[in-house]
């Protein structure tokens, strides 16, 4: 399978890099689409589909390929896979059943690979990703190979999209999905941040909505332990400040990150990115040091050094948060990892990242880079 990726800023710009792409005779079969919703995703649509190319897309924070990053544009990553290896699903979520909507898509996908693995991309930031995540347990189970993320909008937060050829969708998700008879799919997922303090208790939470930690306000505590000033409804930047808050503990796997998202001046509670549940240990965060990139590329190093040593291409996605909080160095990341395998890259800047904890389950990340690695057997 050969990789190649292609960017631009209007359509215009694609076709011109996919004509470019394919004078030495090259014939992609599928494209994996990272792009702006500033962008005209039905024209890149038809222009992709009328090549033969079947489309895995995603709205995106900011995308990238190893020819650097941008924002407002598109980055393609173009497979010539062979068409029996992979089949796309986009499909709307079954009402407020996510688990049933991706256990039906585990059942076809059951029925035309007896080995299939996902990668996917979700839309509507109040979809329950760990509800889909385990709809694909059910029936598969708790061994899945799942990866992917939850579109953005270039941080507007009001409507992420997926989409495949003649598909797009603000509710739904997209899913290809690969036979792993001929298509090695490895994933890993690395955030880096150092925790702080001991381990405390959620003592009181619905969802994401998260009232105290060992019953005292979760915005007070987190005052005292992240040293935060200026505590008030007019300070804006604040909501940034509680962005690196929770580190979930788990019985076996790394922690999963839970970033800060809104205060309720209210009862000086706080709503995160993702569920967390009363009961849960957690640790605080450290802002990011230099070393959160190092740790990273040291977790790809590790992947292909004991999973997969021969790679065709990479696709990332990586935290929107971790643009945030690292600014430009979060080019170094992107160039390191691909420097461990040295193929194509392509990937987004992500609202979440839903892929395997390093020796944990399926978890909906925040604040973490999800590398996934492809190869043909």
């Amino acid at each position: 399978m050969k990789a190649k990726t292609i960017n631009g800023s209007s359509t215009e710009a694609i076709k011109s890099s996919l004509d470019n792409s394919m004078v030495d005779g090259y014939k992609p079969t599928l494209a994996i689409v990272f792009l702006s919703v500033k962008q005209d995703r039905t024209a890149i649509c038809q222009l992709l589909d009328g090549a033969g190319i079947a489309i895995y897309g995603i709205t995106t924070n900011g995308e990238f390929t190893g020819d650097g990053i941008t924002s407002g544009e598109s980055a393609i990553l173009l497979l010539d896979v062979n068409h029996s290896y992979f089949h796309i699903i986009c499909t709307e979520y079954a009402g407020t059943d996510y688990r049933l909507t991706t256990q039906e898509i585990a059942k076809k996908a059951k029925e035309i690979f007896n080995n299939p693995s996902f990668l996917i991309g979700v839309s509507n930031l109040n979809a329950d990703a760990e509800a889909l995540l385990h709809g694909f347990e059910d029936i598969l189970g708790k061994d899945v190979n799942v990866s992917g993320a939850m579109a953005g909008d270039d941080f507007q937060f009001i409507a992420s999209y997926v989409f495949t050829n003649h598909i797009s969708t603000s509710n739904g998700i997209v899913t290809l999905v690969f036979d792993e008879d001929h298509i090695s799919i490895k994933g890993r997922a690395t955030f880096g941040w150092k925790a702080l303090g001991t381990v405390r208790t959620v003592t009181k939470s619905e969802g994401n909505h998260v009232y105290t930690i060992d019953d005292i306000p979760a915005l007070d505590l987190t005052i005292k332990y992240g040293g935060l000033e200026n505590v008030t409804p007019e300070n804006f930047a604040l909501e940034h400040s509680i962005a690196l808050t929770f580190q979930i503990q788990r019985e076996t796997g790394d922690p999963v990150m839970r970033a800060g998202l809104l205060v309720d001046w209210n009862d000086h509670s706080i709503y995160c990115a993702g569920p967390l549940p009363q009961g849960s240990k957690i640790r605080f965060s450290l802002p990011p040091e230099f070393d959160v990139i190092e740790k990273v590329i040291s977790g790809c190093e590790d992947l292909k050094a004991t999973e997969i040593p021969d790679a065709d291409a990479i696709i990332l996605f990586n935290c929107a948060g971790r643009l945030l909080s690292l600014g430009p160095l979060i080019s170094d990341e992107i160039e390191g990892i691909q420097n461990v395998w040295k193929v194509p890259i392509a990937g987004m800047f992500s609202n979440a990242e839903l892929a395997r904890a390093t020796n944990g389950n399926l978890e909906m990340h925040g604040f973490t880079a999800c590398t996934v690695v492809l190869k043909e057997k």
